[in-house]
């Protein structure tokens, strides 16, 4: 553990904003290190950041000589070794802790993968798709999935102010992010009034509405 934790983060990036809501939630202080996606073809491919990272993607943390990288990843890690500190994101019993994981393997393996930075890249390249084709591929599959979670959260006692009872979980670290994605790309949220209604009351927490993507420092002006 150290005092000094670096994030490589991108504004607008989902997964990194994963991330910087769960430092917040566990009141944990860091130094944003911004990686531009897109400039001069993407810092991600520089060779300094790809020794940090082989995959080439965002985020990585480094907490004083440990460096771990995917955002389920870090942010599990963060709860385990900064468990004292601020909320508990996966909660203490199995059955909790396995509903956690699912909410929010829904959206980060199942949605997010489908409408990444490299995922709509791939789709201009290879198969010309114009920028109207992406956009309503990324549509599609947010909906697809907000279907089946609104389904999950609206259904399920378990639900409670946040998608696991009233304290902000893991889960919540991942949907705030999606459904910001969602309103970027036209999604109507008036379909999905349970994951809407969670991520009202996770934005009027300073956590959550400190990490969003306008507010980081690499945002444009």
């Amino acid at each position: 553990m150290s005092d000094l934790i670096r994030l490589f983060s991108y504004w607008r990036s989902s997964a990194a904003y994963r991330v910087r809501i769960a430092l917040n939630l566990k009141g944990l202080r860091y130094d944003c290190v911004p990686v531009h996606l897109v400039d001069g073809g993407g810092q991600q491919h520089a060779d300094a950041f790809h020794k940090l990272n082989p995959q080439e993607l965002i985020p990585v943390l480094i907490d004083g000589e440990r460096v771990v990288r995917q955002s389920m990843a870090i942010i599990e890690y963060l709860d385990e070794v900064y468990h004292a500190s601020g909320f508990v994101l996966l909660p203490p019993t199995a059955r909790e802790r396995a509903r956690v994981r699912s909410l929010a393997q829904a959206v980060a393996c199942d949605i997010h993968p489908l409408n990444n930075l490299r995922a709509l890249d791939y789709l201009g390249q290879q198969f010309s798709a114009t920028a109207a084709q992406k956009d309503a591929w990324v549509k599609h599959w947010i909906e697809a999935g907000f279907l089946a979670l609104e389904e999950l959260l609206g259904g399920n006692p378990s639900t409670g102010a946040f998608c696991e009872g009233d304290e902000p979980t893991l889960a919540d670290c991942c949907l705030i992010p999606q459904v910001y994605n969602a309103r970027r790309f036209g999604v109507d949220m008036a379909r999905f009034p349970t994951i809407a209604r969670i991520d009202a009351h996770c934005l009027a927490m300073s956590e959550f509405d400190l990490a969003q993507p306008e507010k980081q420092p690499d945002a444009p002006r």
